[in-house]
């Protein structure tokens, strides 16, 4: 998505829109990739869940196309993969929360690209930080979806980091199956039991735990449950 980088299309989900209009999504709390709207109230708290939770990460993209302000907002893994050195910038993210788990994100953490709002959600690779945050270029374009009029340049609202692919999963992880085991460590303590795309599903930006990180990996060398 960056200039000269392919610029990530802003995929976009329920609580997603540039002035914080709600776009339907095909699956209930499933926000996709980047721009949602949340209060700014939540700012602290979120910064120090970033800061004590994690160094994965799980971003969410649409893989399947959808016109925002007629602009296509697809982005998949592979289409990150097809771009000049495998890196794209993540940009869009119109979430106080979300922005500011970007902000805690630090140089080669790793992150599962998750494909939502889509026909089977899920996590489909990993990828890299590549860039630290630093400002959305899309908050100052006016025909961008993700255009914020409230945003100033000598004091940008919203950030973004660069991405790089890693590898795809093994296997394609689906929501579904994430569920599954989710219900199931509710009851024993297992590894997903607070994971924060069940716990807060909306959130394009997500910490992931070491714990829940290996766990999830561990599921590639499973047949599907």
């Amino acid at each position: 998505m960056p200039r000269p980088r392919k610029r990530l299309p802003g995929a976009a989900g329920p609580d997603e829109g540039p002035a914080g209009k709600r776009t339907q999504t095909k699956n209930p709390g499933e926000a996709s990739a980047k721009v949602e709207n949340s209060s700014p109230q939540k700012t602290s708290a979120s910064k120090n869940c970033a800061k004590n939770l994690s160094s994965y990460w799980l971003m969410k993209s649409e893989p399947e196309s959808r016109l925002a302000k007629g602009v296509d907002v697809k982005f998949s893994i592979e289409d990150l993969k097809a771009q000049p050195k495998q890196t794209a910038c993540w940009d869009g993210v119109r979430n106080y929360q979300a922005r500011n788990f970007l902000r805690a994100m630090k140089l080669e953490e790793e992150a599962f690209f998750y494909h939502s709002n889509c026909k089977e959600p899920g996590i489909a690779g990993l990828m890299k930080i590549v860039k630290e945050a630093y400002p959305d270029h899309t908050q100052f374009e006016k025909n961008n979806p993700h255009y914020d009029p409230s945003s100033k340049e000598d004091n940008p609202k919203w950030s973004m980091v660069d991405v790089q692919f890693v590898r795809m999963m093994k296997r394609f992880i689906s929501l579904a199956e994430l569920k599954t085991h989710h219900q199931a460590h509710k009851a024993t303590g297992g590894p997903l039991k607070n994971m924060v795309l069940f716990t807060r599903q909306r959130l394009s930006i997500q910490p992931v735990t070491q714990e829940e990180f290996d766990f999830i990996l561990s599921l590639e060398e499973e047949e599907p449950s």
